[in-house]
């Protein structure tokens, strides 16, 4: 068994995925990055290779259970244990904002679907099988958004938010029947980061993004657990 610590990214061959891979192996940590194009997954993790970085490529697809259990096994096989995961993986199913079609009105219940369907089920599948590996002292990161707040709910864009306000109740359950134990799970917004899904206008860099995902999945024995944070400070639900 590696005495390094092992965390798992999902959705990682680019943006804020791949940041946070670069950030948790220059911290230590033994990263597997995991995407569901195994050639940009490759190529994403050769890169931080090369830089020197501890870092493995699996492919994942987190809507398909079989894939999800294929990493189960891998992890086993070869680590023995999992200590960080991260579930980056998102989609954005709705049209543009600014397109009246993105209107509650309109929307559409199969995008609906697509974006619970990975964005919620996914993680909530990922939490299931992989925190059995976990030895009690495991770190679960859910990179939700402010556009999944109840507390500064808005219109437009329903299947993403719907999506985010669901995962962040996955959060809030796990995080009741882990109390006892010594996992602890939050879910994180990044804030508006430039990415492909952020766009250019956003403020922040993927760099900043990610710091404050690394800082809940860095968590100390006596961190939060249950909660939402923006760049380390908890926001509301």
């Amino acid at each position: 068994m590696p005495d390094k610590r092992l965390a798992v990214v999902t959705g990682a061959y680019r943006g804020l995925g791949l940041e946070t891979c670069r950030q948790l192996a220059e911290a230590g940590y033994t990263v597997i990055l995991t995407a569901r194009k195994r050639s940009l997954g490759e190529h994403a993790a050769k890169s931080l290779q090369d830089a020197g970085l501890d870092v493995a490529f699996h492919v994942l697809d987190v809507t398909d259970q079989s894939s999800i259990q294929d990493l189960r096994d891998h992890i086993k096989h070869q680590y023995g244990r999992l200590d960080v995961l991260v579930n980056n993986a998102g989609i954005f199913p709705d049209p543009a904002p600014w397109k009246e079609t993105s209107s509650v009105f309109s929307a559409d219940p199969a995008q609906i679907r697509d974006g619970l369907e990975t964005n919620t089920l996914g993680p909530l599948r990922l939490c299931q099988t992989l925190i059995p590996l976990m030895d009690d002292s495991g770190r679960i990161v859910n990179i939700s958004s402010g556009m999944g707040q109840l507390s500064e709910m808005n219109g437009c864009c329903p299947a993403y938010r719907l999506s985010k306000t669901a995962l962040n109740a996955v959060t809030r359950i796990f995080a009741d029947e882990l109390k006892d134990s010594g996992i602890k799970i939050n879910s994180v917004c990044p804030g508006w980061v430039r990415t492909d899904m952020g766009g250019d206008e956003a403020p922040l860099p993927v760099e900043e993004g990610a710091k404050g995902i690394v800082w809940a999945a860095t968590l100390p024995d006596d961190g939060p657990s249950g909660g939402f944070f923006r760049h380390g400070e908890r926001i509301d639900w």
